[in-house]
């Protein structure tokens, strides 16, 4: 650890020189304008454009210059990024708080392929998982799973929070014209009784599985609504405990807990603890998911995965699309003071995408700590949100266009619908590459008055634009292109993480929290007075929830 700490200090020093070249650069051409950078260069549109393994990726109407892509690159150079992406793909224990592997790329790797964790090729142990995963899946779908009252399975409810949840919802929703509609699926996450009852009040319970994602099977929120959905069965199926190995099943790493709750050793789906939460979604965490699409989708996913993993790691990085993605977003975020990054699908199917993108990469970079343990010395971990086109054009993009802050957007589009119908998709296309139009080069007054406008309206109808832009096309949104995607996003993350010289792959920041909980649900829940040893506040909130659920005749669980 003491050498790793040692290199990791010096190529934070020697960046230093990399990030000089690129201050002295932005106070060169921050004032230019996407409009004169297009007039001077009339081939830019095609030249900073980059296309693989089926994205097109047009970076044209960002605001730089070849030097800055040069610099950028030079800035990668001298971070040891090829270094760092190379230690992540043979295993190395790069998430050093936890002295674990962040090794999701090994969820997507093919048959026969070998990648090492402390000596062990693991591929095959995932393959194992994603064999046993295909041969459930294949007997739920087929009708061949009955319930204790030998009714098949009609109904599958996953039950987890944060990865667990995030990415098999949005999984689902992206791919959820490939899903088998004689089923419903639901998804609970919230600990919020309100989630739990609304997913399963229209369901037969007979007829209903229960999957529970979590890694130790202890999270809080995921087992009080596993426990909720043990005793919703039970209830409706004559409160037999028998009933559970009939209607739950695991994904976790604590086989002892599974088997406390009553789930059945072979209804357990094994995950590793070298893959993070939120970069499992392609591994047994994604299993319900895999009942609605069924296995072959399943797999044509985690190859888009890999199509992009291997493209990560060998392309040269002038090329490497996540490398590009990546380094962009430290340009804005440290050189412009970019707060926050907008990600605007054109596409229904991914509505929960930028849902999913705020865990990845707000809980990977939301870091203050170096992974020295100093102080970081410049911003990370930028604000990802967005909707999908056009709701967003009617709702926010008002503040994007003519608001004060800056906010690079990336638009993802597609050359085919999944729906076609009539006009809507070219229409939607036409939505999509006006708004990159009209945020890089805006308008101009003279443009404005010519429209008839009164001069007292022209300022409040004008455009200034050199608002930048990424555009990511494919041809359709398929179980390959969603893999390609979101392994994009993640190898864009870690791309950031290495130039802020942080750990994208802890989460202490959720600990505290969970940690006070644990101890205020006992004082809320609590028969007697109990001595409060909070803040003032925090007191006063207990003593008032106190107040308010003996005024309602409301119980403690």
């Amino acid at each position: 650890m003491a050498a790793n700490t040692q290199a990791i200090s010096e190529n934070f020093h020697v960046k230093r020189t990399a990030w000089k070249a690129l201050e002295g650069h932005y106070r060169k051409i921050r004032s230019l304008h996407l409009r004169c950078l297009f007039e001077d260069d009339p081939s830019r549109g095609e030249r900073l454009a980059t296309q693989a393994i089926g994205l097109y990726f047009d970076y044209s109407k960002n605001r730089i210059t070849d030097q800055t892509i040069k610099l950028l690159i030079q800035l990668a150079d001298e971070s040891g990024l090829q270094a760092r992406i190379d230690a992540m793909f043979r295993g190395e224990k790069i998430n050093i708080t936890e002295n674990r592997a962040a090794l999701h790329v090994a969820l997507r790797a093919p048959r026969g392929a070998s990648i090492f964790v402390d000596g062990v090729n693991v591929v095959p142990q995932v393959q194992t998982v994603l064999d046993k995963m295909a041969l459930f899946c294949n007997m739920v779908r087929r009708g061949d799973w009955f319930g204790y009252t030998g009714k098949r399975i009609r109904n599958i409810v996953n039950i987890g929070i944060g990865g667990s949840d995030l990415g098999p919802v949005m999984v689902y929703e992206a791919l959820k014209d490939y899903s088998d509609r004689s089923m419903r699926f639901r998804f609970v996450s919230n600990v919020d009784g309100t989630d739990f009852r609304e997913a399963v009040r229209d369901l037969d319970p007979s007829e209903t599985l229960f999957i529970i994602c979590s890694k130790t099977f202890t999270t809080l929120e995921t087992m009080t609504n596993a426990q909720s959905a043990r005793a919703w069965v039970q209830a409706a199926l004559g409160g037999d405990e028998k009933s559970v190995a009939k209607h739950f099943i695991a994904v976790s790493t604590n086989a002892e807990e599974v088997a406390k709750f009553g789930i059945d050793h072979a209804n357990m789906f094994v995950t590793w603890d070298w893959v993070g939460g939120r970069y499992s979604v392609d591994s047994a965490i994604g299993l319900s998911t895999m009942v609605a699409i069924g296995p072959e989708n399943f797999r044509a996913m985690l190859d888009g995965f890999h199509q992009m993993d291997m493209h990560f790691l060998a392309t040269p990085f002038q090329s490497n699309l996540p490398v590009l993605m990546g380094l962009l977003a430290v340009w804005y975020v440290n050189l412009f003071g970019v707060q926050a990054i907008a990600v605007l699908p054109y596409e229904q199917y991914l509505k929960r995408f930028p849902a999913y993108l705020q865990q990845l990469t707000m809980e990977s970079n939301g870091k203050h700590i170096t992974l020295i343990g100093t102080e970081v010395t410049q911003a990370t971990g930028p604000i990802y949100w967005g909707e999908p086109g056009t709701n967003g054009q009617h709702s926010f993009y008002q503040l994007i266009h003519q608001g004060t802050r800056l906010i690079p957007c990336d638009f993802i589009a597609f050359g085919k619908s999944r729906d076609p119908v009539g006009r809507h998709h070219d229409m939607l296309m036409a939505n999509a590459f006006a708004q990159t139009e009209a945020l890089a080069f805006g308008n101009h007054a003279e443009e404005v008055r010519a429209d008839g406008t009164p001069d007292w309206l022209v300022p409040h109808r004008l455009f200034e634009g050199n608002r930048p832009s990424n555009t990511i096309l494919a041809d359709q949104l398929t179980p390959e292109t969603l893999g390609k995607l979101v392994a994009l996003y993640e190898h864009s993350v870690f791309v950031q993480g290495v130039i802020w010289n942080i750990n994208s792959f802890d989460q202490w920041g959720v600990e505290l929290g969970k940690d006070l909980a644990q101890r205020i649900l006992l004082e809320l829940e609590s028969k007697e007075e109990v001595e409060l040893k909070h803040d003032s506040s925090t007191n006063a909130l207990i003593r008032r929830y106190r107040l308010l659920k003996q005024n309602t005749g409301m119980t403690a669980a």
